[in-house]
């Protein structure tokens, strides 16, 4: 009896599923933020990063194994180490909220955390179309999805540090938040990048 291929295009959709999860528990985390609650939710979120880490070691004990890849392995490895820094960087975003004793949550921090949960959706999209991405009609548009996403984060990322510079806290205060924001900008930057390995997958193979 033929031992059952592994599935990789299933791996990938799975941690980025983990990805979308994560980054609607970090938007309702701090929609809804809570200072003296925060940690156990903070642990929660690493318990999901955790969880991604453990699929991650699987697929990897897998591809030392196989014998006949679905694409190249240093494409399937580049691919799930990005979907991983995902789901990384959306930990350590909340992380940060909490190191640097966030009181308050500023008013723009809904608008850049809704678009990660945007951009983390449009990942997962792109991720489920990838196992058929030679026949895909939908895959390009997905990614373009996430690439203007990520674009949009970018302006606001920027408007956000004008207007934190603008009202000129504390130093301590404004060193936390700059940092804070950086950290919700990487989020978007590292869903771009996964996007950008299947799209650069999908060109070495078309």
């Amino acid at each position: 009896m033929k031992k059952k291929d592994f599935d990789y295009f299933g791996y990938f959709c799975a941690v980025a599923d983990n990805a979308c999860k994560a980054a609607l528990f970090l938007d309702e985390s701090l929609r809804h933020y809570n200072s003296e609650n925060f940690p156990n939710e903070m642990r929660e979120m690493h318990r999901l990063e955790n969880d991604s880490d453990s699929l991650k070691h699987e697929m990897v004990t897998q591809l030392l194994k196989e014998f006949i890849a679905p694409i190249e392995r240093e494409d399937i490895l580049a691919l799930a180490h990005q979907l991983d820094n995902v789901i990384d960087a959306i930990d350590s975003a909340m992380r940060h909220v909490y190191m640097y004793r966030v009181e308050q949550i500023r008013p723009d921090v809904a608008g850049f955390t809704g678009l990660i949960v945007q951009c983390t959706q449009s990942l997962r999209e792109s991720v489920e179309e990838f196992r058929n991405f030679r026949s895909s009609k939908t895959i390009r548009e997905k990614i373009i999805a996430v690439t203007t996403l990520e674009t949009q984060g970018d302006d606001m990322y920027a408007d956000c540090i004008r207007t934190l510079f603008g009202e000129a806290p504390e130093a301590h205060v404004l060193f936390g938040w700059n940092t804070v924001y950086e950290e919700l900008e990487f989020c978007l930057d590292s869903c771009d990048h996964a996007a950008r390995i299947i799209e650069s997958v999908m060109m070495k193979n078309s």
